[in-house]
C-alpha cells in the first residue's frame, strides 16, 4: 500500500470511487476542471491510498489562510476497516498543521450515519452552533435590498 499526494492524473479514478460512495454528493464543484483547480490552488494537501496502482482511498484537503477544509474522504468498500481512511486523514491534518493550520472542518451529510459515526470516532465534534447556508453563484443578484 503506498500513501501520496493527490494530483490531477488522479481524478479519473477519484471521481469513479467518489460516485460509488454511500453518503457522499458529487455536484458541479467536482468536475475535472474544478477539482485541478482546486489540487493546484491547495498543492500539496490531498492524499490518496493506492494499491498495485489503483486509488483505493481519497482525501481532499485545503486551507483558506485560517481554517483547514477536508473534502471526500473514501474508501473502496473492500478494503475498509484497514486503517486507511486514518492514514489519509492523519496525512492531511500533519500537512494542514505544517503549513501553520490550526483548526480544521469537514462537512458530512446528515443523512450519513457512517460517516458521522467516523469522523466523530476519531474525536471530530458535531456542532450545533453553526448554520451553512449555501448558493449558486452564478445567481446576477445578491437580493432584495
Amino acid at each position: 500500500m503506498e500513501y501520496r499526494k493527490m494530483d490531477a492524473r488522479d481524478y479519473e479514478q477519484c471521481i469513479a470511487l467518489w460516485k460509488i460512495t454511500e453518503g457522499m454528493s458529487i455536484s458541479n464543484a467536482d468536475s475535472r476542471e474544478a477539482i485541478e483547480s482546486y489540487l493546484e490552488r491547495n498543492e500539496g494537501f490531498s492524499y490518496v491510498a493506492v494499491q498495485s496502482e489503483d486509488i483505493i482511498g481519497t482525501l481532499l484537503a485545503g486551507h483558506d489562510g485560517r481554517r483547514g477544509y477536508l473534502y471526500h474522504l473514501s474508501v473502496k468498500p473492500e478494503y475498509r476497516g484497514q486503517g486507511i481512511a486514518k492514514i489519509l486523514v492523519q496525512s492531511c491534518l500533519d500537512r494542514l498543521r505544517d503549513a501553520g493550520i490550526e483548526r480544521a472542518h469537514i462537512m458530512v451529510m446528515g443523512s450519513n450515519e457512517s460517516g458521522q459515526s467516523f469522523w466523530t470516532g476519531l474525536g471530530w465534534t458535531q456542532r450545533g452552533d453553526i448554520l451553512i447556508c449555501s448558493r449558486d453563484i452564478h445567481m446576477n443578484t445578491v437580493g432584495k435590498e
